[in-house]
């Protein structure tokens, strides 16, 4: 059959992880704990963070938005699979499918920001803590996180118009449980030489340089806390970057490994489900990491929900 343009009556088909009918309530009760999990434990977090007046600091402001970015990250994929597999329906419209492609683009590249912004505010506060106050200003932290938006925002416009130009064939089936860049680039019949150039530079770009400021930044945390003569002094500063370093290993290791999965097995159902790690595991445990490891966090949990200390 000739290659031709359906993008007028396009319908995408989201293959998901199993084509067996008896595990889709086990998949669909999983998902569904998974997602209020992390619904609800990112709320929390951001009313914590605003009720309480000991967290209205530059670190817990960063870490509010994450929690914000991260319940818009998992609201874009999950509720979707949910629809489908209780009506038992794997399609998907061809502007679902971009607008989908686009709000998961500008969310993972706003948790990739959010996380290089957190590991500038601990190096300022470590190596630089007498003028922490005076860097650190609210016009400085929310001209970052406007600027985190920005540029999360232009890059998921810019690739989703680099796919509305491309024409689809007959083979419309996502091995997926969304609809994510690379996968859907790969069913079009059109020549994809452009779209791969932006992608991977973009890739590249966007995903590098923030990587790079976190390893610099932290390579002067290291630097000062071993230049810090008491052993109390290196655990305070240490412990007020461990659960932010927790999150960062597992946002990165994560999406590592599904990187390293797909390119090890060639199977695209194997990185839809290495997928899951860092596009609903990851923002389901921050609110646990932040909470259980931050002593300031726990103690303004505890008095939002009324349980005595």
């Amino acid at each position: 059959m000739e290659p031709r343009n359906n993008t007028h009556i396009l319908e995408f088909f989201l293959l998901g992880f199993s084509q067996d009918p008896n595990l889709q309530p086990v998949i669909c009760g999983l998902f569904l704990s998974m997602y209020l999990i992390t619904v609800v434990g990112n709320l929390l977090i951001i009313l914590t963070i605003i009720s309480d007046a000991n967290l209205h600091t530059p670190m817990y402001f960063f870490l509010s938005n994450l929690s914000f970015v991260d319940i818009c990250f998992v609201s874009t994929t999950v509720p979707k699979m949910l629809v489908n597999i209780q009506t038992k329906r794997k399609s998907i419209s061809y502007a679902d499918c971009i607008t989908q492609m686009y709000f998961f683009l500008i969310f993972v590249e706003l948790d990739n920001f959010l996380l290089a912004v957190m590991a500038y505010d601990r190096y300022v506060a470590i190596c630089h803590p007498l003028h922490y106050t005076g860097i650190m200003n609210r016009r400085l932290c929310g001209f970052l996180v406007l600027v985190c938006w920005i540029v999360s925002v232009l890059h998921a416009l810019l690739q989703s118009m680099m796919v509305l130009r491309l024409s689809f064939c007959t083979d419309l089936e996502i091995p997926h449980f969304f609809c994510e860049l690379n996968q859907v680039a790969q069913l079009t019949c059109s020549d994809t030489f452009l779209n791969d150039v932006v992608m991977y530079f973009a890739l590249v770009l966007l995903a590098i340089v923030p990587l790079f400021g976190i390893l610099y930044s932290y390579s002067k945390i290291v630097s000062s806390i071993r230049a810090m003569s008491t052993v109390q002094g290196k655990y305070k500063a240490f412990s007020t970057c461990a659960s932010h370093l927790s999150v960062v290993s597992l946002f990165y290791f994560t999406g590592l490994g599904v990187y390293l999965s797909s390119a090890v097995s060639h199977s695209s159902q194997a990185s839809a489900t290495a997928s899951v790690m860092y596009t609903v595991v990851t923002p389901m445990l921050n609110p646990f990491i932040y909470s259980l490891r931050n002593k300031d966090v726990k103690g303004a949990l505890k008095r939002l929900l009324g349980v005595k200390l």
